[in-house]
């Protein structure tokens, strides 16, 4: 594949695009990122940006960004419902012979926050990775802003997350209203950048150089996996840390794609490199810390992500089921 540098288009629309990993309670760091960024500008976030893209817990984010909640609203649902999402694991053998947790804390927790709204009520384009579990294809929801996206505005916002967000192990799978069996669309984009970026050239058709993607993560752990053995690893090695080599390989990949796609300069990713174990997916104990880290990390990243992204406002989005062509 080509490496020369995208063109810069004079005088182009600039379209600016959102993408928030997956990581369970770890969204507390990204929504603590948002509320900073929208408390210091003063105004919804979602009104400066053209597409916003979330798996799992970034899915959750982006559904209420996109919905018109405010970045605060959305920390506070962490905050609130957080413990009680991740209260109780199920007996001994829970997360090895079933979910570890039940989804029933979780839904209410959904439907207090969004009640029986549904995914065309969305004041900007959205896409929602998730995986079939019957085909093994991928599954992604997304706003009506093509006219190939004729059926998700119907969708509850609720079943969208709880689609999104069954992490297999923790969540059991989402059965949509016809019984399609959804999980959590980390399986193929945790870190959804690299989809999104193609969303935004390949369906959208908007002009290269004209693309701005802003990344947020749950934070990242640097990796621990080593091979030193003469015979290569077993089982036994591999089990406990197959998912965060997968994770990680999989977001490197994403970050390579957009930022090949969109231009080096067209593309800003917020993370933190956090050490060890400290912060887990149902790490409850960790809200408070999390939320900390997002102030502090946002208050040094303001400067540039004003600049790429907050100038200007996007266009109003009309959906096409309301008329828009």
């Amino acid at each position: 594949m080509s490496t020369d540098p995208v063109p810069v288009i004079e005088d182009a629309p600039v379209f600016r695009v959102l993408s928030l990993d997956g990581g369970g309670i770890k969204g507390t760091f990204s929504a603590s990122v948002l509320a900073d960024f929208e408390e210091t500008l003063g105004e919804p976030l979602v009104e400066y940006f053209d597409l916003i893209a979330g798996t799992s817990t970034g899915g959750i984010i982006a559904l209420g960004l996109g919905l018109g909640l405010t970045a605060k609203d959305i920390l506070n649902f962490y905050e609130s419902h957080g413990p009680a999402i991740f209260a109780r694991a199920k007996g001994a053998f829970g997360g090895l012979l079933g979910a570890k947790y039940g989804a029933e804390p979780l839904r209410e927790a959904l439907v207090d926050v969004f009640g029986d709204r549904l995914l065309g009520e969305a004041k900007t384009r959205l896409v929602v990775p998730a995986t079939n579990l019957d085909t093994g294809d991928v599954h992604v929801f997304k706003t009506a802003h093509h006219a190939r996206f004729e059926r998700d505005h119907q969708a509850k916002v609720v079943d969208v997350a709880m689609a999104t967000a069954a992490a297999p192990t923790y969540f059991r799978t989402h059965r949509l209203p016809a019984g399609t069996p959804l999980i959590d669309g980390g399986l193929w984009a945790n870190n959804p950048m690299g989809a999104v970026a193609v969303e935004a050239l390949g369906v959208l058709d908007w002009p290269k150089g004209s693309v701005r993607l802003l990344s947020i993560s749950c934070t990242e752990s640097a990796p621990t996996m080593r091979d030193r053995s003469r015979g290569g690893l077993g089982i036994g090695r591999w089990l406990p840390n197959l998912v965060g080599t997968f994770m990680s390989a999989q977001s490197s990949a994403s970050i390579g794609t957009a930022t090949l796609l969109l231009g080096h300069d067209n593309v800003h990713r917020i993370s933190k490199t956090v050490g060890g174990d400290r912060y887990k997916l149902d790490g409850i104990k960790e809200i408070g810390s999390l939320r900390g880290l997002g102030s502090t990390v946002a208050r040094d990243e303001f400067p540039k992500v004003k600049q790429m992204f907050l100038i200007d406002k996007a266009r109003p989005f009309v959906p096409l089921h309301q008329g828009a062509r």
